[in-house]
């Protein structure tokens, strides 16, 4: 796919990964879209990269909805779907006493996996309406997974249980979308710098990035974008999650 001029959706757009897209694609020529819930840096972001913002909740049907629409108002139909909207917590399954709380699990559950399918399916429903591209392709979805979907650690029932429904949904929606002419991918990262980890002490991100086999550091979001752009270009690339960890296999905690 020539992603210049294409419309590009990225939800989780406003930081971390999604930023890190958001800038990358639109760099590409890309016309971006960003689906958020931090309006400030939504908009100043969008700003930067003469984008859109919209704020949507992506467990939220018609807010999913509107914000397509809206971004397709601005800047025609999306043809890229990045899904990078995400959230964890550590809790393990019973702790003194006391069960993983329901609730906790469940909120991860919608916002990680629920979320990115609401995301795939009304997407894809407009995208599958689209006039067809180079190699015959109309689209490319791409979705944020974790290598937590295969080496979950303690306290990560909830967050890898999210995660690995996105591997695992990834070959059955390529599937499904394959005579519209719509890719799917996953991109299974590891140990990356991000907000939430750059809220970390100093001395435990050097330890962390000391146990990635190679290169010994954190993975930086540019290098997750450029695998992005990648899967974007590449139209052989079809229904597979992709490990992006610098060779890590974490261990139970």
């Amino acid at each position: 796919m020539n992603i210049t001029d294409c419309t590009a959706v990225i939800t989780g757009g406003a930081s971390g990964l999604g930023e890190a897209c958001a800038q990358r694609l639109a760099d590409a020529g890309a016309k971006v879209a960003i689906f958020d819930l931090n309006m400030e840096r939504g908009e100043s972001l969008a700003a930067e990269i003469n984008g859109v913002f919209v704020k949507v909740d992506v467990t939220n049907e018609n807010s999913v909805i509107e914000g397509l629409e809206q971004a397709a108002k601005a800047q025609g139909e999306a043809r890229i779907l990045v899904n990078c909207a995400g959230i964890g917590i550590a809790q393990k399954t019973t702790s003194r006493g006391e069960p993983h709380l329901l609730a906790d699990f469940e909120r991860v559950i919608k916002i990680n996996l629920i979320g990115s399918f609401n995301c795939i399916r009304l997407a894809a429903t407009r995208m599958a309406t689209t006039d067809i591209l180079n190699d015959e392709e109309r689209g490319v979805i791409i979705n944020t997974a974790s290598v937590a979907a295969y080496d979950g650690q303690i306290g990560q029932a909830a967050y890898s249980a999210s995660k690995g429904g996105i591997v695992g949904m990834t070959l059955p929606i390529a599937r499904d979308l394959a005579r519209d002419g719509i890719r799917v991918m996953t991109i299974a990262p590891g140990i990356f710098s991000t907000p939430m980890m750059d809220s970390l002490p100093e001395e435990v991100q050097a330890s962390l990035g000391a146990s990635v086999p190679f290169p010994s550091r954190l993975g930086s979001p540019i290098e997750f974008s450029a695998l992005v752009q990648h899967i974007c270009e590449n139209a052989y690339l079809n229904g597979e999650t992709i490990r992006l960890d610098g060779a890590i296999r974490m261990a139970p905690k």
